[in-house]
């Protein structure tokens, strides 16, 4: 290590130290942005230092929730770990955690999508793992080719590195199918049975990866996953590496069998998600299998976890459960209303949509989130909020959802205390008004 890197250490543990201990506020991005500014090379070398390696988990839905689940079960099989838990996910991000886990064994790093370019060449992670691609935040990412475009390019420059993909997906897949012909050892999983779900209205692929031919399905999962395949070229979902069957999703959860190679398998449940939740956790179980983590400390791992960052976490307001989970996009709105849906007594809904840089200027997504469905539900009660709440409430109304105006939690509560308390609130917010809200929550409620 030579004294710019040192220097560079030295810089971005002081900002952590300053930050943390004596403004008392998160660290999750500065201190990496100050160390890469004195050695911008320095992720490189701070890969190096790693006994084990490391794994990236990206895609545009599940990644903090998949990231910390696996960095979990990795610290219950005795190592110790470097994890972005608070879900930065840029190169500043991953530096940060780097820096505040000098001993780790093996780092768990979220990456967005669009850093993996200066993520995976640096770190050469042993595995990276992608989980999904949907429309997102499309006046910064641009379209799904140009995602998909960086991730080929990014695991080209990493050659070492195995792709572990959603097979379900074909856009997923098109990166796969890329990333093989160039040398990418690629493996793959997804759920093995027809789940008897709907088809969702606006789905995100429908033609070939290969051919651009219209794209057949045995079935779907949600959004555009399912086992796929195209009927005038045969690109398709693979024989699965990773395997979920028999199924169990309701509001008490989800449950799984897992299959794997070389013997991995296990039955996987945990008390929160919907039918997407079955694909993260499934995602974990093969990283950690494929990390050395064996099932037991993979279940005794996920027995222990609590969501504690915002996405499905519970919380309880003068007797009145309270849910917040993350909703950025029209697919992950589409697996939130499936899961409002689940639920079978009455609720209400406060839907908050910011437009803020790091949420997108551009929501027009919204006349693509499946409200309708959510509008068959006689007993839901809507509330609208954030900066563009005059355009989601616009957008219930056309799908037959009357709905008012609530300028943020307290005022939400406010509006449903005339109701009982044993009817719950869900708060679904897009990145910049979830942290907001949660931290409303804590002051009002308590977590559990």
């Amino acid at each position: 290590m030579g004294p710019r890197s040192g220097a560079a250490r030295a810089a971005g543990r002081l900002a952590s130290f300053a930050l943390r201990r004596v403004l008392r506020r998160d660290g999750a991005q500065l201190p990496g942005r100050v160390a890469l500014a004195v050695q911008p090379r320095l992720l490189s070398e701070l890969g190096g230092d790693l006994r084990d390696g490391a794994v990236v988990v990206c895609g545009t839905n599940g990644k903090t929730t998949t990231n910390n689940v696996l960095a979990a079960a990795v610290e219950a099989s005795g190592r110790r770990v470097a994890c972005n838990r608070e879900g930065a996910n840029m190169a500043a991000g991953v530096a940060s955690a780097l820096l505040a886990a000098p001993a780790a064994d093996l780092a768990v790093l979220e990456a967005d999508e669009l850093s993996c370019i200066h993520i995976l060449p640096a770190l050469r992670p042993r595995l990276l793992v992608l989980l999904n691609l949907f429309r997102d935040q499309l006046d910064r990412a641009g379209e799904i080719d140009h995602v998909q475009d960086v991730i080929v390019r990014s695991l080209a420059a990493s050659p070492e590195t195995t792709l572990l993909v959603c097979g379900d997906d074909p856009l997923s897949m098109g990166v796969a199918r890329r990333a093989a012909a160039s040398g990418t050892r690629v493996l793959s999983f997804g759920i093995a049975e027809d789940l008897g779900l709907p088809a969702e209205r606006v789905p995100e692929a429908r033609f070939c990866q290969a051919c651009g031919a219209e794209l057949s399905y045995d079935f779907r999962t949600y959004a555009q996953l399912g086992a796929f395949r195209c009927p005038a070229c045969g690109f398709s979902r693979p024989a699965l590496d990773f395997s979920a069957s028999a199924v169990e999703v309701g509001r008490g959860g989800v449950a799984f069998d897992v299959a794997g190679p070389d013997g991995a398998r296990g039955r996987v449940s945990a008390s929160f998600g919907g039918v997407y939740m079955v694909y993260n956790l499934l995602a974990a179980f093969a990283a950690a299998s494929l990390s050395g983590v064996s099932a037991d400390d993979f279940r005794r791992a996920l027995n222990a976890y609590h969501p504690a960052n915002g996405r499905l976490q519970h919380f309880v307001v003068d007797g009145r459960e309270v849910v917040l989970n993350l909703a950025k996009n029209p697919t992950g709105f589409n697996q939130n209303i499936a899961m409002l849906l689940a639920d079978e007594r009455p609720k209400s809904v406060y839907l908050v949509i910011n437009d803020d840089f790091n949420d997108g200027k551009d929501i027009s997504w919204i006349w693509d989130m499946d409200l309708e469905r959510l509008a068959a539900d006689e007993g839901v009660r809507v509330l609208c909020g954030g900066s563009r709440a005059n355009d989601v409430q616009v957008r219930c109304k056309y799908a037959g959802l009357p709905a008012s105006l609530a300028a943020d939690v307290g005022e939400a509560l406010a509006a449903v205390s005339d109701e009982p308390a044993a009817r719950p609130l869900y708060v679904l917010c897009n990145y910049s008004a979830l942290w907001p809200a949660k931290a409303e929550l804590e002051r009002v409620g308590e977590a559990v």
